[in-house]
């Protein structure tokens, strides 16, 4: 099997490091693998397969011989170097949103747009991770009904914030506990025992970047511009795996029970949905795996050709390191590297 010159940008952050292991968990057919991160991290030391690498400050002179760019770093880091990257022959598959909303840069889910990955030009994007959770929920359901409008509710952990986050929310339970003052770093407002509404900044509208995200690449992803979403994105005291109350409307009648029949099959999905049993998706049971689970799956007894439903999953694989190797995994079996 042919390999392919791997490199991690931003390998020392939290996404960075789940690429790295998804990589050897899907046994991707790299050769060589270079870790780039900023220079605070330069020199320290990973293990991965037994093998030692070392981090390498990311230049634009970082990217000789590599065929493959797995992109976790902020969007102005990738916006600097992955045209750097292509310019040097690799393909740039990135988690930032720098590049998610341009017209020659595909966004992909590989359970619901694969096709997509061959209108690349050097760049792919990574769509957010909460918008990754609903449309791989969402995307049979969408085939066989399609959908023209989506409410949604998210509710995301903590981690999706970074490893400060987790830190953050550690800090002040600890605090809390111990009757000290908590400190206020990197959510708006206390994070322990909380939820707060607002995950970005608020446009003119008073949505905030994260809600909007929803809509935009929904949009791009179904291929529909017609798409129609309302979203609301809470930050929860969870540590891992974001949460979706979903409702749809329909173009045609979609029951319940052909929904689940849908889903039960669906590539990606695994149905959840035994309320006698009190079964359904919860994040503590899809966290470090890549399944969407969804349940609770009703009708939505307010309106016509509107079903509802629950999903839960894990945003840092799925919703991140694990579809970025997807996407390179397409690129290896369709021949585009």
């Amino acid at each position: 099997m042919k390999k392919y010159n791997v490199a991690i940008l931003g390998a020392t952050g939290a996404v960075g490091q789940e690429m790295l292991k998804v990589l050897g968990e899907r046994n991707f057919p790299y050769n060589e693998l270079k870790l780039l991160a900023s220079k605070r991290s330069t020199g320290e030391e990973v293990e991965f397969r037994g093998k030692k690498y070392v981090v390498e400050e990311a230049t634009e002179n970082s990217f000789k011989d590599i065929q493959v760019v797995l992109c976790a770093a902020e969007n102005y880091i990738s916006e600097a170097l992955s045209p750097a990257a292509v310019k040097a022959g690799a393909v740039v598959i990135d988690n930032s949103s720098a590049f998610r909303l341009n017209d020659d840069v595909p966004l992909v889910v590989p359970e619901v747009n694969a096709e997509d990955v061959k209108k690349h030009n050097g760049i792919i994007a990574n769509p957010n991770c909460s918008t990754i959770i609903a449309l791989t929920a969402l995307n049979e359901l969408n085939k066989y009904a399609k959908i023209k409008r989506m409410v949604v509710t998210t509710f995301q952990a903590v981690s999706g914030a970074g490893v400060n986050g987790i830190k953050e929310l550690d800090q002040q339970i600890k605090s809390i506990s111990e009757g000290n003052a908590i400190e206020i770093k990197t959510f708006q407002h206390q994070i322990a025992y909380n939820v707060i509404p607002q995950i970005g900044d608020f446009d003119d509208m008073g949505y905030s970047q994260e809600e909007m995200k929803m809509q935009n690449e929904g949009r791009k992803i179904f291929h529909n511009p017609d798409l129609k979403v309302n979203c609301t994105c809470v930050r929860v005291p969870v540590y891992r795996s974001h949460s979706e109350s979903i409702t749809i409307e329909t173009e045609k009648e979609l029951s319940p029970q052909k929904a689940k029949e849908l889903l039960a099959k669906a590539d990606g999905v695994k149905l959840v949905d035994d309320l006698a049993n009190k079964q359904y998706p919860m994040p503590l049971d899809t966290s470090n795996q890549d399944l969407i689970y969804v349940g609770r799956v009703r009708k939505d007894i307010s309106t016509e050709n509107s079903l509802v439903l629950w999903c839960c999953g894990d945003q840092v694989r799925k919703g991140a390191a694990t579809n970025a190797v997807q996407i390179a995994e397409v690129l290896v079996k369709e021949n585009l590297i």
